[in-house]
């Protein structure tokens, strides 16, 4: 009998159910496409870190604002655990910090270059910002340059007066409204319903990925005016953050960097595959526009970085002064 009770003993050990490996799981929300920039980030985040953790810890990306969060509500969602992390546009978070207005302040960079080395100077300014927050910077994603989506093409000054615009920010809004616009700033989430019963009939935007082929349908028109080449910013609730093991954390890290650095890469050549698709799908692209029409936005251009270096204090000069300086 003894020798059967440890025979049997030894099969229920046999047959115990052998435990999984410790995982730990974080939901990323964007209310932008997969398609689009932000969208893509995210996805190329969530592969890296499965492969640089051993999938010991997973992304669940979720797109479209299908979790219910846009942009402005981004860093309270995280905040309160709704996600563990997240991914906004910069520009929507400019009532928490004015360090998130910074990289859609109107024609301050006009080439990848400069809002690269833009992105660098202020990269520890938003770090810190969302360090009293308590959450930890991912990565920041590039957009490609914005214009201006509408019904009609825009030949004078006089015709953006004739603009309902959906402005991606605060000081979009205010600039486009100093040139004579109507001008509302609007989540990308909320735009489509407004857009589809003409409340608006124009949109301030690259129109990056599917972006593009949703804005085409109602607004046939783009002109190029490279208002802001805008970023978004990734961000993890710092105690989640926390919660992993050193050689974890520092796979998260290293995870962050390099999708960073491949959607500057991807940037690089992003803007010519839009238009090409915008061009595929019957939109007429503007890249000369009337100088007085820029002349217009840039007064109100000029009034919204001054404000903003009032708001943002020693950061204005600190930033750019490095950035007029040609300084890395």
């Amino acid at each position: 009998m003894r020798l059967l009770s440890i025979v049997a003993g030894g099969l229920l050990l046999l047959h115990a159910p052998v435990p999984a490996c410790a995982q730990t799981v974080w939901d990323m929300a964007t209310e932008y496409p997969q398609s689009a920039m932000p969208g893509l980030a995210m996805t190329a985040f969530a592969e890296h870190v499965a492969a640089l953790t051993g999938g010991k810890v997973v992304v669940r990306p979720s797109f479209d604002a299908t979790a219910g969060i846009r942009s402005a509500d981004m860093l309270a969602a995280i905040a309160q655990g709704r996600v563990q992390a997240g991914d906004a546009f910069a520009g929507s978070l400019g009532a928490e910090d004015a360090i998130f207005a910074l990289p859609s302040l109107p024609f301050l960079v006009t080439s990848i270059m400069d809002a690269h080395r833009l992105a660098d100077l202020a990269r520890p300014y938003i770090a810190a910002a969302l360090h009293k927050r308590g959450q930890r910077l991912l990565y920041l994603t590039p957009w490609p340059p914005s214009g201006i989506w509408s019904k009609r093409l825009l030949r004078t000054a006089a015709d953006l007066a004739g603009l309902s615009i959906r402005t991606y920010d605060k000081v979009s809004r205010e600039v486009f409204a100093r040139a004579g616009a109507k001008a509302s700033s609007i989540s990308f989430a909320e735009m489509m319903p407004l857009l589809t019963n003409g409340s608006i009939n124009a949109v301030l935007s690259s129109g990056d990925g599917d972006i593009g082929r949703t804005l085409s349908k109602y607004l046939p028109y783009f002109t190029e005016i490279t208002y802001s080449l805008p970023m978004s910013v990734a961000s993890v609730n710092q105690a989640a953050f926390d919660r992993l093991t050193p050689e974890l954390r520092e796979a998260v890290d290293s995870a962050g960097r390099l999708t960073e650095t491949e959607s500057w890469v991807t940037l690089s050549s992003r803007l010519q595959q839009n238009y090409q698709r915008m061009r595929e799908r019957g939109v007429t692209i503007d890249p000369a526009p009337a100088p007085a029409l820029i002349a217009a936005l840039h007064e109100g251009a000029a009034a919204a970085r001054q404000e903003w270096c009032v708001r943002s204090g020693p950061a204005c000069e600190n930033i750019l002064g490095a950035f007029k300086a040609g300084k890395p």
